[in-house]
């Protein structure tokens, strides 16, 4: 069988977004597939070395080859990048053309592929909603708006539709559901890419800051994301014995202002310049302590983290705020869900109280409900596979 997972490392060429898509594809590949990876954004590259996006995409597109070598010797050769001029790397166009014929899944993972003409022949053509609330509020109704953007196809024309909005549907959740069928799923993960080291002093967390220019707007309720939930932890490090760090790039981080504040503050491009450094990053700390997206949070999504499941997966218990992911995922040991800051305080005391326990149950946690063979599996059976 043969799968055609897409991605954007080379769109964002940093270590934890090669994961993100990384594990679709290692996942697919333990299940059996020959899996090729596919880019092609239509839109500019980021370079971590100038800090900016730009139609330039050589460094992008060696990052890229890099990447999949690392994850995998037969990634390494079965990949295709399309730059916005057109320029393509990697397999040429005739022989993506023949893979995509054969493919018996095209899994456009958070939907950033355009659908062209030569990808509309696979006929289980999988999106995969990674960022619920952005593209329900924005990208969706703009896309309806201008189906045919750069000459695709629309997201409507994909056959199927998965999301980590995993409450939507319910009362207090107002995600739209665009008149489509959403399937719940995860992200996956490979647990034994995430070894064991000795846990660190620090708990940590990546993430930007600002990801949205302006307010993502829906029915006159306005969302933001990571930097407006940080207002209820930001006094956490004056109130807890533990060492709290965040990994931080994007718009303008008040970083001075957060150093008042007690928290020890790192440049998330710096800790995640190759997928090893990454791993590292997360393997060597003590935990995970973070907020959410506010988009995530408001709208009572019952979003789950890519990131933290591999905190799961290399033993690293997760204090998270809760987005109603508490609502199906059994999380008191292992994952503990906050939505105030004494309730985070009190989840940090108690797994320092009982790390060792909490330990066992964040690898059981990523092992029972993110392994790749598991979810992707689930989402396999779904579609026909």
């Amino acid at each position: 069988m043969i799968a055609v997972v897409t991605g954007m490392i080379a769109t964002y060429g940093v270590g934890g977004v090669v994961w993100d898509y990384g594990q679709y594809a290692l996942g697919l590949e333990r299940l059996g597939f020959e899996v090729f990876y596919l880019e092609d954004t239509g839109w500019e590259t980021y370079d971590p070395r100038k800090g900016m996006y730009g139609e330039d995409a050589s460094h992008g597109a060696e990052y890229l080859a890099s990447s999949l070598e690392f994850l995998s010797p037969t990634l390494a050769t079965r990949w295709h990048f399309r730059n916005m001029d057109g320029t393509t790397y990697g397999l040429s166009a005739n022989a993506l053309r023949d893979v995509l014929e054969s493919a018996d899944i095209f899994l456009n993972v958070s939907g950033g592929t355009l659908l062209r003409d030569d990808y509309m022949s696979c006929k289980r053509k999988v999106f995969i909603d990674t960022d619920p609330g952005w593209n329900h509020f924005r990208n969706f109704p703009r896309w309806d708006t201008n189906p045919g953007w750069q000459g695709a196809h629309g997201y409507r024309e994909h056959d199927f539709f998965f999301t980590y909005a995993e409450r939507m549907g319910k009362s207090d959740c107002v995600l739209p559901d665009m008149g489509l069928s959403w399937q719940p799923t995860r992200p996956p993960v490979i647990a034994d890419c995430w070894n064991t080291e000795p846990p660190g002093d620090k708990w940590t967390t990546v993430l930007t800051w600002s990801t949205y220019q302006e307010p993502v707007e829906y029915r006159g309720v306005k969302y933001g994301a990571k930097e407006v939930e940080f207002e209820k932890i930001q006094y956490a490090p004056s109130r807890t014995d533990a060492s709290l760090e965040i990994a931080v790039s994007g718009f303008k981080p008040p970083v001075e202002q957060l150093r008042a504040f007690g928290w020890s503050v790192a440049n998330s491009e710096l800790i995640s310049k190759t997928p090893d450094d990454y791993r590292h990053y997360i393997q060597r700390s003590r935990g995970e302590f973070s907020i959410a997206k506010n988009v995530y949070v408001a709208t009572r999504s019952g979003w789950f983290s890519c990131r933290s499941t591999c905190y799961l997966a290399a033993g690293r218990p997760v204090v998270i705020q809760d987005t109603g992911f508490s609502d199906f995922l059994p999380a008191r040991k292992g994952v503990v869900p906050f939505d105030t800051l004494d309730q985070a305080l009190a989840a940090i005391d108690d797994v320092e109280k009982n790390y060792a326990e909490h330990q066992s149950a964040a690898r059981e946690l990523a092992r029972t409900h993110f392994s790749a063979e598991k979810v992707l599996g689930d989402l396999l059976n779904r579609i026909g596979i």
